[in-house]
């Protein structure tokens, strides 16, 4: 079978789907919350595949859910364990299944109501072993640009000397996804490309059987507002969300046609929310007495990117390089080359967020102008004044104006052509493809290794530097949202968040506490006098932090941790250069540690010293994320307490058998036993109440704050959805210190409420906070009538 042509396999005949549009237009019920599977065709007891994906239909179904999202479905390289290495667009994976269980699994889905969103991997394939396992790879590689496949992949034809140098074979220069040698980047900006590798999915769309598409990093393409135009033609009436991480005030670029993102923006405000921020002070400093790191995290995000330029992904910026020094007509040998790739590696390393949206022959909007002009400050006061005015030509460049004396950047050719006005357009398309890369790489895969003020801040998507949100910013974000982007999903964990979600709100609770912390680090720390810690300072604080946000945690997973939080940080070990003498010291360390019972002794009492106050943050973080605007998602597992750390702690098998059992007893009276109890009711009553009123939590339900009064006000926030009004408690800690809720009061302007969670009534209108939470520090107040 031709690869990307799914031929006979498909059922024939399709249907108008009238589910949630790309523009975000509903032409069905808003959905009620999606629940991420990842699924895993390795053989063994990890397995989990499109039959067992179907059988959890009915606990889905009872949990509340409209949506099942799935990691990606097509066929994949041997031994994948996340299946974003992509071999064949035209089979769907035979070791999850194949086609006959994938239609028996969406059939399934489809009696209980439940609708698929499936991932989508746009940016690359896979290198397999053997390369036949990819055959459009494998031509290329036999037939070099002959290949009438050679039209599919960014290759570097001119480092390779005419031919696909593959990993085996030296240093790639292909474009890669990110800094991974065994992944080859696509050219989605060719309609053939597009067509061949989405075929497969966009008939599943056009049959009825998927509903939605998560596009796994836009960032990474040539042009994602006209991939999204085209993906949005192909699939009318899907709901499509991208994987688009947006720093600071960054929003979605106008005109992309998607209903928002995978919800990381989302994490970042909730978790904010819960953050308190007289601990900055106390925490900065604590941080760096014990680790001697600076007070700041720009100085270390500049380095990160800086060693993300010069080592994993030098290839990408080499070739970025040539490109520039082409469309200035610098030829080789002129010694203004080096200078220029000066200028060039210190703009794409002061880049304030992943890229800039410019697209060649169209004026560059103001959000990239802007982004440009701030990254070329940056760069400026690192550069010697010899070299401003190469910055300047650089950043014309960048935002598509043509170079002094040069031609037009929007004259009409063929890009790569190898002309200067060629040059300089595709230099536009590649500074933004390599900006992105440098900035996953060498923010959140480095720096966010390298700098542990608060671990729990160091999230996708997230700003260590920020170090907490107000409930007025966390408002105006939501009203926002309710607004431009209502159908876009929030999240709290994914599968490659950092650490879950009740990790963070465990941490969260140290800015409450911050000298009770110290001290504890200070004991922890001199446990063995006269013995230094054989880890890095700042590894070394990241360390009890993991210790206290994921215990009880055991040696095996400790260690896997450890590995990673040290390999990525990059400084005394990596992934490519490995100390072994080192990480043989760390491990030893770590396991002396979890030996030292009267340390784990007190290790285990601060935890629970922290208890009381964590499962306020997990209540009300979730009841928030479920409630605010946007689509909820629920990570597998995490309707219930957990503690994973990164991936792959965090795609482990789940155990299913003991949701079901718990969600049965809930769902039959009985009483709450325990925090597993209190999360799950939270998740399932919420998700029904979304599920029953969706007019309350679509845009038309809007968005309206609703501000406590007395002298606990600060640590209630309340919002209204509809008819619907959601009450959880911040800084918990803080609120005990000061003798509780003493007299703070809500008035909801009516009579007669109960809460969807507890089932107790209130009459009010005005509710005093402290009879309302007396159950659970979360409520959720519809109207008494309704049931």
């Amino acid at each position: 079978m031709p690869h990307g042509r799914p031929g006979d396999d498909y059922p024939p005949g399709t249907h108008t789907d009238d589910s949630i549009g790309a523009d975000g237009g509903a032409r069905a019920p808003f959905p009620a919350g999606t629940y991420r599977l990842q699924l895993r065709g390795t053989p063994g007891e990890g397995h989990f595949g499109f039959p067992e994906a179907a059988a959890l239909t009915p606990y889905l179904t009872a949990l509340g859910v409209s949506h099942v999202y799935l990691s990606p479905v097509l066929r994949a390289a041997p031994g994948s364990t996340h299946g974003y290495d992509v071999v064949d667009h035209g089979r769907l994976a035979e070791s999850l299944g194949g086609l006959e269980a994938f239609l028996a699994m969406a059939a399934r889905f489809d009696a209980h109501g439940l609708r698929l969103l499936v991932d989508v991997v746009p940016n690359h394939m896979a290198i397999p072993h053997p390369e036949s396992l990819n055959a459009p790879l494998a031509d290329v590689a036999a037939n070099g640009a002959s290949s009438p496949y050679a039209r599919w992949f960014d290759v570097d034809w001119e480092a390779g000397g005419g031919r696909l140098v593959l990993p085996a074979e030296g240093e790639p220069n292909y474009r890669r996804f990110f800094d991974i040698s065994g992944l080859i980047a696509l050219r989605q900006e060719d309609p053939e490309v597009f067509e061949r590798t989405h075929e497969t999915l966009l008939r599943f769309v056009a049959g009825g059987m998927v509903h939605g598409l998560r596009i796994d990093h836009p960032d990474g393409l040539a042009d994602p507002r006209a991939y999204l135009e085209r993906l949005a033609a192909r699939a009318p009436g899907a709901w499509i969300l991208v994987e688009k991480i947006t720093t600071g005030e960054e929003r979605l670029p106008d005109g992309w046609a998607c209903a928002g993102t995978t919800g990381y923006d989302a994490l970042g405000m909730v978790g904010g929310l819960f953050l308190d921020p007289d601990g900055e002070k106390p925490l900065t400093d604590l941080y760096v007495s014990a680790t001697g790191g600076p007070a700041s995290f720009d100085g270390v995000e500049y380095e990160g990117r800086r060693h993300a330029a010069a080592h994993g992904l030098r290839p990408e910026v080499a070739r970025l390089h040539r490109v520039l020094c082409r469309a200035l007509g610098v030829k080789d040998g002129d010694v203004r080359r080096d200078g220029l790739e000066r200028v060039l590696v210190e703009l794409l390393a002061a880049m304030p967020v992943y890229r800039a949206y410019v697209v060649p022959g169209e004026d560059a909007p103001a959000d990239a102008v802007a982004v440009l002009e701030r990254a070329a400050d940056g760069a400026r006061s690192r550069l010697p004044d010899g070299l401003h005015a190469d910055l300047d030509a650089v950043v014309r460049l960048a935002l598509g104006s043509p170079p002094p004396g040069g031609p037009e950047a929007g004259d009409e050719a063929g890009a790569g052509a190898g002309d200067d006005g060629d040059a300089a357009r595709e230099f536009v398309v590649r500074f933004q493809q390599t900006s992105a890369p440098i900035a996953a790489k060498g923010v959140e895969d480095t720096a966010f290794y390298r700098w542990n003020r608060l671990a729990s801040l160091n999230e996708v998507g997230g700003d260590p530097g920020r170090f907490a949100v107000g409930p007025d910013d966390f408002h105006a974000y939501c009203e926002r949202a309710v607004r431009e982007r209502p159908f876009t999903m929030t999240t709290l964990s994914t599968h490659d968040t950092k650490r879950q979600e009740d990790v963070r709100a465990r941490l969260a609770v140290l800015a409450e506490m911050p000298g009770a912390w110290a001290q504890a680090v200070s004991r922890w720390q001199g446990w063995r006098p006269g013995e230094p810690s054989p880890l890095e300072p700042d590894l070394d604080y990241l360390f009890w932090q993991t210790l206290v946000g994921a215990w009880p945690v055991g040696e095996g997973r400790l260690w896997g941790y450890l590995q990673k939080a040290m390999r990525e940080a990059k400084t005394r070990t990596s992934w490519l250069e490995q100390d072994d003498a080192y990480e043989e010291a760390v491990l030893r360390h770590a396991a002396s540690v979890l030996d030292d019972r009267r340390l784990m002794a007190d290790v285990t009492g601060f935890v629970a010293a922290l208890a009381p106050y964590a499962r306020v943050n997990t209540l009300g973080q979730k009841l928030v994320q479920l409630t605010m605007p946007g689509v909820p998602d629920v990570y597998q597992g995490c309707e219930l307490y957990g503690l994973d750390l990164t991936d792959p702690d965090n795609r482990r098998p789940v155990d299913y058998g003991r949701r079901r059992a718990r969600l049965h007893r809930l769902d039959t009276g009985r009483a709450l036993r325990d925090r597993d109890d209190e999360k799950l009711l939270v998740t399932s009553r919420t998700l029904r109440l979304r599920r029953d009123r969706p007019e309350w939590f679509g845009p038309d339900g809007g968005y309206r704050p609703l501000a406590a009064q007395g002298p606990a006000a600060g640590h209630a926030v309340a919002f209204w959805r509809g008819g619907a009004l959601t009450v959880a408690t911040r800084l918990p800690a803080g609120l005990e210190r000061r003798g509780g809720w003493a007299g703070t009061a809500l008035d909801l302007g009516y009579q007669g409420w109960r809460d969807a969670l507890t089932g107790n009534v209130f009459w009010g209108p005005v509710l005093d906070v402290a009879d309302v939470l007396a159950d659970l520090p979360v409520a959720l107040l519809v109207p008494k009538e309704m049931r």
